[in-house]
């Protein structure tokens, strides 16, 4: 409890009156000074006694609109104070925002309860400049008697958290040859459905196949009869690859093929969230794995952190050659010193800890991150990979591996030729690259129980393609 100027002013007058009775012999003025301290002690058990009672009755809440915004959007914040009964104290709540907030002042963030009110009500916009996850603070109470005399500050109420996420590129085209893919992620046993994308696999119709599992508009766009299944089983376990080796880096910043991938798989973990289903993640750099985490339920704002957090990999400094500090050099230093006791019990497990940095691989990291990890994972398995078509023969080998028993492969690729330096700058060479990616993409969604999907820029998708509708008609006047 803090005191305010006003108290001070009327003690002063106190003191100041018994300065007086003792100078001038005044007796009446000494009791009018004993009265001012009587008075100010009174109020003071008042205000305690009312503080008490509305500390045991209010309730504050701030509720953001929203518990996830994408970096440099606003969104609005509700504050709400309740009293079970009315207080003879005036409150000021003043909201929690966190310090990366901007677009507020003090009093926007500010609601008040005069006396006798037993609620209030205040909405904010905030803007959010800087991504990551923030937790709220506690609301701050002012709370101050009807006399002005005593003021109090307390710490009440909800601190919900929000999470910030970095702005993407825009634009996000997921298909196939070119089409985007509107339909849902799959429909489940259960008769809910996912959200995200559709994993049905199309594949080329074989003799056998009844005539309504033809999907007559893939049918029609590739020229050949063509089948989707739907099948979903209600229990499953997805595996995340997510490659982001140096090639992953091509493009414009903020607009890589990394970029535009950790897009879709962000929309993966949302679809496996709303089915509390058990999800892992695998981030394959160029010498190996660099992180991480097998499948099991609950984990989704984890992976989520690790994904916003990946970037590509530089091809030189993730050479192998006993780099100082890297995890081969640490274990090979651990077993020179396994002969030495005293360094063995007291730095080797120093030196084993840095292995989880990054899990060398020989050959190819994203095959043998699939050969190592994925077999052993029981139940059903939807191993979804995000890279792109530089590694084609690796990456067939790669799916081939996972599909493997009842395994099902989703596999979102960004075409090279959509991300080269320079643009589209030599349109014809790239929609004839995009031709040969286009190719090598539909040769894995007819592998049986994989389907494929291209992810890209749509306007660079549409300029490729359009350049093509040009030299077509060029072509048939001449």
């Amino acid at each position: 409890m803090q005191t305010t100027r006003r108290y001070w002013e009327i003690a002063g007058t106190g003191v100041f009156l018994a300065v007086l009775a003792v100078v001038f012999a005044r007796p009446l003025l000494l009791v009018g000074a004993a009265g001012l301290g009587a008075w100010l002690l009174g109020q003071q058990y008042l205000f305690v006694r009312a503080l008490s009672r509305t500390d045991a009755d209010v309730t504050i809440d701030q509720t953001p609109s929203r518990d996830r915004v994408i970096a440099g959007n606003e969104t609005t914040i509700a504050l709400s104070a309740r009293l079970a009964r009315p207080s003879p104290l005036a409150i000021a709540v003043e909201m929690g925002l966190p310090a990366t907030t901007a677009g507020t002042s003090s009093d926007d963030r500010t609601a008040r309860l005069e006396p006798g009110d037993e609620r209030t009500d205040a909405v904010v916009s905030a803007h959010w400049t800087v991504a990551g996850s923030y937790a709220f603070s506690t609301p701050t109470l002012t709370l101050t008697d009807a006399g002005g005399l005593f003021v109090e500050r307390l710490s009440r109420g909800s601190t919900p958290t929000i999470v910030v996420e970095p702005r993407g590129p825009r634009n996000v085209h997921v298909g196939e040859g070119g089409e985007q893919l509107v339909v849902t992620y799959g429909q489940r046993r259960s008769g809910r459905r996912d959200a995200g994308l559709d994993p049905g696999e199309l594949r080329e119709y074989v003799p056998g196949d009844t005539a309504n599992r033809i999907d007559w508009k893939a049918t029609a766009r590739l020229n050949e009869p063509h089948v989707r299944e739907y099948e979903v089983e209600t229990d499953r376990t997805t595996a995340l690859l997510v490659d982001h080796r140096a090639s992953m880096g091509d493009g414009p910043a903020g607009e890589t093929k990394l970029d535009y991938a950790r897009q879709v798989a962000l929309s993966i973990v949302d679809s496996v969230r709303e089915f509390d289903d058990p999800l892992g993640y695998y981030a394959v750099g160029n010498a190996g794995i660099t992180d991480r985490r097998p499948p099991t339920a609950g984990q989704y704002a984890a992976v989520e952190r690790r994904l916003r957090d990946l970037a590509p990999t530089v091809a030189d400094a993730t050479s192998a050659d006993d780099e100082t500090g890297s995890p081969a050099a640490s274990r090979h230093a651990a077993r020179r010193l396994s002969g030495q006791r005293t360094f063995e019990t007291t730095l080797a497990p120093y030196f084993e800890s840095t292995a989880t940095y990054v899990e060398r691989i020989e050959g190819d990291p994203l095959f043998e991150t699939a050969r190592t990890h994925v077999p052993r994972l029981s139940g059903t398995v939807w191993t979804v990979i995000f890279t792109d078509d530089t590694h084609r023969a690796e990456l067939r080998e790669t799916v081939e591996l996972a599909r493997r028993g009842d395994g099902r492969v989703l596999v979102f690729l960004t075409p090279t030729a959509l991300f080269e330096p320079g643009g589209l700058a030599d349109i014809e060479d790239a929609y004839e690259r995009y031709r040969g990616f286009e190719s090598f993409r539909r040769d894995l969604a007819r592998l049986r129980r994989v389907s494929a999907f291209e992810v890209g820029p749509r306007d660079r998708l549409d300029a490729v393609l359009s350049s093509a509708g040009q030299r077509g008609r060029s072509a048939s006047a001449h």
